[in-house]
């Protein structure tokens, strides 16, 4: 690649990065792509290795990527990325239009719930959560404190499957209406109630728990079944624990 071409694909990405979020190897790639995030700039050291990825794991897409893969040295992927994916691709997207995001969290009835994390910690649950969300069909995810959502390492967790579900930053005071499950050792099993369709369910951070104002308004505290002596379940699994449950209540889950 000459130095002029070398300089467009640097001038490009850096334009696309200052508004867009990073797309982290082939499977937030390939996930972004298949749930319409509008993709402007997607670069890799071997574009027919990423081809033959997508021909075997995701055929889907493989046309759009054949169209979209700009190759470049790998020295220069390195010189873009604070660390390079090991399937050597790596994109930039334009993160969705935060009022839409809201809006989609706000609308009522609700055909799943909305997942509530409160003040997390750690970027690679936060990730971990956003991807069972979108596996199990859930309205979003909501954080609220200072953890970034949409930062690139949630985004890695994640899998790119931000572009399936709505994924904000909130306070607490702005969160949608519908009745509030937050999570406590101190509340009710979980598998004494129903869990509705336009639930939030609500989780503490992985140290500390929920706060005392998270608990000020919970509709009912709701505590998951744990064998005596095991103090806590990791974040991402309580998060699955509580979707299951819901999803195994009556009704059908579309």
């Amino acid at each position: 690649m000459s130095d002029d071409l070398t300089a467009d694909v640097v001038r490009h990405w850096r334009e696309a990065a200052a508004s867009g979020v990073l797309l982290d190897g082939f499977h937030a790639l390939k996930h972004a792509l298949r749930f319409g995030a509008d993709v402007r700039l997607v670069l890799a050291a071997d574009k027919d290795a990423v081809l033959a990825l997508a021909a075997e794991l995701a055929p889907d897409v493989a046309e759009r990527l054949d169209a979209l893969v700009r190759p470049v040295a790998a020295s220069l992927l390195r010189e873009l990325l604070p660390r390079t994916h090991p399937t050597g691709v790596a994109a930039i997207a334009a993160r969705p239009e935060r009022d839409a995001n809201l809006a989609a969290l706000a609308r009522r009835p609700r055909r799943a719930p909305v997942v509530v994390l409160e003040n997390p910690r750690n970027l690679g649950n936060v990730g971990a959560v956003v991807r069972l969300a979108a596996g199990m069909g859930a309205t979003g995810v909501i954080t609220t404190g200072d953890a970034d959502p949409w930062h690139p390492n949630v985004l890695r967790a994640g899998a790119g499957l931000h572009y399936a579900t709505a994924v904000e930053r909130l306070d607490l005071g702005s969160l949608p209406d519908g009745p509030l499950f937050v999570l406590d050792p101190a509340g009710d099993d979980i598998r004494t109630t129903t869990l509705p369709d336009d639930a939030l369910l609500a989780f503490g951070s992985e140290r500390h728990g929920v706060s005392d104002e998270l608990r000020g308004v919970a509709t009912r505290l709701l505590a998951l079944p744990m064998r005596a002596q095991v103090s806590s379940f990791n974040l991402a699994t309580s998060v699955a624990m509580s979707l299951y449950h819901w999803s195994a209540g009556p009704g059908t889950r579309a």
